[in-house]
């Protein structure tokens, strides 16, 4: 009888054993099924809001090269079309901020992937100011008194190659982010060099212009100077995300440094 006893609470041991074991593995199982399951759904949200920043960075280069086609050509058709699609921009960065939000919130990201949101939530910011300078040169546009600018003096201000110069930089860290290239995105720092240098002729040239030309309109002159801050300001947004992209992909901190090259970071 004890025989037959020790052999029912020996075998409703193995029993109660295998049940925990069963059970832990099922449970491990679940918990590894669900954190798959949320691994996969975050790296589709960080892909999405990635595609969503590039789309915001195309309609933006889109806008500042629209306005400085409309500069050039002194076609205020075209600077009206540019504040009217600001509203897209701005839409645009309102919706990237939500989004950026609710990741951080729903799935606590950390490392790179949290870095990848800072540094998207710092990007959608210059990308909306550097719409805003769009906007602007599109609006000292409309207020040009003169139907076309001085083709001379346009030549001598090398506005044209500012404007392709910031387009380049744009497009340039465009390709960085895309591709994750921090070295492509610090490229940007030295094209920044080249804006930075045509603004601080700029008032020199445009000075000399109005006293050589007293027939001339000297406000839409200076109103050119105006685009030119605006241009400059442009050239500083883009290091900006430059140093954002940066700090995404290797961790390294450039503001404030005063460096160009983020190998002295």
């Amino acid at each position: 009888m004890k025989e037959t006893l020790s052999v029912k609470q020996s075998h409703s041991k193995i029993n109660r054993t295998a049940y925990t074991y069963r059970r832990r593995f099922i449970n491990r199982k679940t918990y590894n099924n669900r954190r798959n399951y949320m691994v996969t759904k975050v790296e589709a949200e960080l892909e999405n809001l990635k595609k969503e920043t590039l789309e915001m960075w195309t309609l933006v280069y889109n806008q500042l090269q629209r306005a400085g086609d409309a500069v050039l050509t002194s076609d205020k058709d075209l600077a009206r079309q540019v504040i009217l699609r600001e509203r897209r921009v701005n839409a645009f960065e309102l919706k990237i901020d939500s989004d950026v939000e609710d990741i951080i919130a729903l799935y606590n990201p950390v490392a790179v992937q949290l870095r990848f949101n800072l540094a998207v939530l710092k990007i959608n910011s210059n990308l909306e100011r550097i719409g805003d300078f769009a906007e602007g040169i599109a609006r000292f546009v409309l207020d040009f008194k003169e139907p076309t600018l001085d083709s001379d003096l346009l030549g001598k201000l090398h506005l044209s190659e500012m404007i392709n110069n910031v387009l380049a930089m744009l497009l340039t860290l465009y390709e960085a982010f895309e591709k994750e290239h921090s070295e492509t995105a610090s490229r940007a720092f030295e094209m920044d060099a080249l804006v930075d240098e045509i603004n601080h002729m700029a008032p020199t040239v445009l000075v000399t212009y109005i006293l050589e030309n007293p027939d001339a309109h000297a406000i839409d002159a200076l109103r050119l100077s105006g685009i030119f801050r605006k241009l400059e300001r442009v050239g500083d947004h883009c290091t900006n995300i430059a140093e954002e992209i940066i700090f995404y992909l290797d961790a390294k901190v450039l503001k404030h440094k005063g460096t160009s090259n983020p190998e002295n970071a």
